[in-house]
């Protein structure tokens, strides 16, 4: 049975309804991914699970609809009730998340199990709305005739919904997230959803449906034996599709930066290829007199798509001539990074889009129930892409290596396009050449430069300043170490140096090791957020009091590979038996443990890179101090390199507001503002400089003394003179500063428009014209020592006050 409708003319109606759902769907999984990672972790295996959990509800639900949906419901009124309830369902999780994580906290853990309880959570939150999705195509689907002209609308229709979540994934990474928070973000999705329900039934009452018999055959009729391999076909290309979307973001942010703008930019990109392709396939559909070969060719081009696309990435992009710090503004960040994803990314996502339309059109048949039809495909479509961003993303990767994931995904394409065409042997004549040259087009394919690992967007600045002795691709990230000719060694992660043997580096890991062991009385059980090149952790593991450290590292490579390189520097931490490593996102360990510690200190990656802000937030500080014992302390770093003003007051702002009485420390480099620890306890009392003193002279602490002097540090007094003031002396300049919170992340979006810039010194000296000598109080001991720590901090920073 068929449905016909009778007014075509309501056709371009229609498509302006999937512009506005696939737009609100887009805002509603940037907001779902960002509430539900603060629930269950940011980790690969997280993330994974929660890809894995939305996309297999849009298959179900598109699987599902036509089989218990009756083709006598009127196609548009489906449609709009889908929508509402779609909206209702993201009003819903947005005040249902904080209830599962509070289910979900006691619950959680590592292994098999925790990744099975991380998989409920994110099922019961994430199923319910997004086999509506799914179920959203289908429905309209039996809108129109399974002829060429209906089913190019179909492909019409799936480019408008492309198009609409191209509008959502800008409107949410560059502007809704960026000024308000999830709850507008919602807000606005679910008012889109309201407005097309609405339009929907509007249309539907104006428009004539019933059943029909009667329709226009395709002139290439698909035999019911060999959908099988139409629907094998459009799955491979939905696993190639989204396989190589995680390979190239992975890769092409190394070279714009890792931030949110970033993701939002290359996603935008992407589907706009999709949407773009389903439109051209469309009207491929409609013309061809053989869409079977069309889809075969479609594949063909995939396999020389994904050749251009590795070769752009790994041979061509890095090496241009650019230098992201002379941008004088984000704008113009923005149009480079825009014409490099379109250049890299474009053509493929072009290719895969049209796959969609292809596919209807080789499987259609005159008498088919075209809800079913587009159910089946899409199904095949999203299964497929389900097992390529799980695999590319926690085994391929990992196993292998983007440079043979990438050949491998060639092949599949290859592959795919000779299944569609065995049986033809006119067709496979025609593409027998062709195919040949896609599969030998898989050799030309290179691993990712380790160069581009270690400098990301600063290669061509670098090249030839140092040697790679190490990269590698984790599961979370890809992590590189380099030697220059005068042996500093320097660890890379997100493109960039996170730690170095440089002196000044040095200063500022050791710095946050020692304040956070000597500040606490007696800092038995102490956590390192964050292992890097394992100098703080490795601080941290030599004082005497310390018995028991772990180091919640989210990337398995770095402690396990890139601390050995650093090991004559971080008094090889990870080897030191009172030291366990955890391999899980700081947060997700915090909410998953129920041990407490008596200092925390977090060194964490940049925080305009993605899912970093979720560590600074005022929420992620109050669960820190939950899990202090009595007297504990907490340490942050802070860059000043690399950002903005707006971004430090916001990280500063933000710590402040969960220690109303902490205090800075600053790092500087040739007199000028490098970086800064910022200090909290969880109950102020006065640091005693003569007791800290006096440990330091003890033989225990000779190690501790030792590694204070390899940073220029010879006495307690020494150390704290780094201080450069308190949350009070900084009241004013912090008015304006935004806070980091859960439900907004601001300082993600703050530090992502400030990444290529290098105002350290301009912005510590405002923040000296604030700072004031310490306060009666916060430190103690003898008059003589007192006296000798202010001249120190007077001296060192000769704008303070006295």
């Amino acid at each position: 049975m068929m449905v016909a409708v009778t007014d075509p003319r309501l056709l371009p109606a229609v498509l302006s309804l999937f512009v506005g759902s696939g737009c609100a769907a887009l805002l509603y999984e940037v907001v779902w991914f960002q509430l539900l990672e603060l629930v269950i972790g940011s980790s690969a295996v997280s993330l994974g699970v929660l890809l894995g959990t939305f996309m297999g509800g849009m298959c179900l639900g598109s699987f599902l609809y036509a089989r218990v949906t009756p083709c006598t419901w009127h196609p548009l009124r489906v449609y709009a009730i889908l929508e509402l309830l779609i909206g209702a369902a993201a009003l819903a999780l947005l005040f249902g998340v904080p209830a599962i994580g509070g289910l979900y906290a006691p619950w959680a853990g590592s292994g098999l199990v925790g990744i099975a309880v991380r998989a409920l959570a994110a099922a019961i939150c994430l199923l319910p709305p997004t086999l509506l999705m799914g179920a959203t195509l289908p429905a309209v689907a039996r809108w129109v005739e399974a002829s060429p002209k209906g089913i190019s609308w179909l492909g019409y229709f799936y480019g408008g919904n492309t198009a609409g979540a191209v509008l959502g994934s800008l409107l949410a990474g560059y502007y809704l997230l960026r000024v308000y928070d999830v709850a507008v973000t919602t807000s606005v999705g679910v008012a889109i959803n309201a407005i097309v329900a609405v339009v929907a039934w509007t249309i539907a009452r104006r428009s004539a449906f019933h059943d029909s018999n009667a329709g226009t055959h395709l002139r290439d009729v698909t035999p019911a034996a060999d959908h099988r391999a139409v629907l094998v076909a459009i799955g491979l290309s939905g696993l190639t599709a989204l396989a190589c979307e995680v390979l190239w973001t992975r890769t092409l942010s190394l070279l714009f930066g890792a931030t949110t703008y970033t993701f939002s930019l290359i996603l935008a990109v992407f589907l706009g290829g999709l949407g773009a392709g389903s439109a051209a396939g469309s009207v491929l559909a409609r013309e061809s007199p053989h869409p079977r070969r069309a889809l075969a060719w479609c594949q063909v081009g995939l396999a020389v798509a994904m050749a251009w696309t590795s070769y752009v990435l790994t041979e061509s992009l890095p090496y241009w001539p650019v230098n992201p710090s002379l941008a004088t503004g984000p704008w113009y960040q923005f149009q480079l990074d825009l014409a490099r994803s379109l250049f890299a990314v474009f053509p493929g996502a072009v290719l895969w889009g049209a796959s969609f339309p292809l596919a209807l059109a080789a499987l259609a048949r005159s008498d088919d129930d075209v809800g079913r039809l587009v159910g089946r495909v899409y199904a095949a479509n999203t299964l497929g892409a389900i097992v390529g961003s799980l695999g590319a993303s926690l085994l391929l990767t990992v196993w292998v290596g983007t440079q043979r994931s990438q050949q491998l995904m060639m092949l599949l394409a290859t592959l795919s396009a000779w299944s569609l065409v065995w049986r033809d042997s006119r067709g496979l004549r025609l593409l027998a050449t062709p195919l040949l040259v896609a599969a030998l087009l898989a050799l030309t394919v290179q691993p990712v430069p380790g160069v581009l690992i270690a400098y990301g967007r600063y290669v061509p600045s670098y090249l030839g300043q140092s040697r790679v002795i190490y990269s590698g691709e984790g599961w979370n990230a890809s992590v590189a170490v380099t030697e220059r000719d005068n042996g500093v060694l320097n660890y890379h992660n997100a493109g960039k140096v996170q730690a170095s043997s440089e002196p000044q580096d040095m200063r500022l890991q050791r710095m946050l090791g020692h304040l956070t062991t000597l500040v606490p009385a007696r800092a038995r059980n102490v956590l390192v957020i964050g292992c890097g090149a394992g100098v703080t952790a490795g601080a941290v593991s030599i004082d005497p009091v310390v018995e028991h450290e772990t180091i919640a590292e989210i990337e398995p490579l770095v402690p396990e590979v890139v601390s050995a390189y650093f090991s004559a520097h971080n008094f090889s931490v990870v080897a030191n038996p009172k030291v366990r490593v955890r391999i899980d996102d700081a947060r997700h360990f915090l909410q998953a443990t129920t041990e407490t510690f008596d200092a925390i200190t977090s060194d964490p990656l940049d925080p305009w890179v993605k899912g970093a802000a979720m560590l600074y937030t005022r929420e992620f500080f109050e669960l820190a101090k939950s899990r202090l014992n009595p007297d504990g302390v907490m340490t942050l770093f802070v860059q000043l390199y690399e950002s903005n003003t707006d971004a430090v007051k916001s990280e500063i702002g933000t710590f402040f507001e969960a220690f109303p009485r902490a205090m800075i420390f600053a790092n500087t480099y040739n007199g000028a503002g490098y970086d800064l620890v910022l200090l909290g306890q969880l109950q102020p009392a006065p640091i005693d400089v003569d007791a800290i003193q006096t440990r330091l002279l003890s033989e225990d602490y000779a190690p501790v003394l030792r590694s204070l002097g390899e940073i220029g540090m010879a006495s307690a007094s020494d150390l704290f003179a780094t201080y450069a003031g308190n949350a009070k002396d900084y009241a004013s300049w912090l008015k304006d500063a935004q806070i980091n919170r859960d439900s907004n992340l601001r300082l993600q979006y703050l530090a992502g428009r400030g990444l290529n810039l290098y105002r350290a010194d301009v912005i510590f000296a405002e923040m000296l014209q604030h700072a004031q000598s310490p306060p009666d109080g916060l430190f103690s001991g003898s008059p003589a020592t007192l006296d000798e720590l202010k001249q120190k901090i007077l001296r060192f920073y000769g704008r303070l006050a006295e």
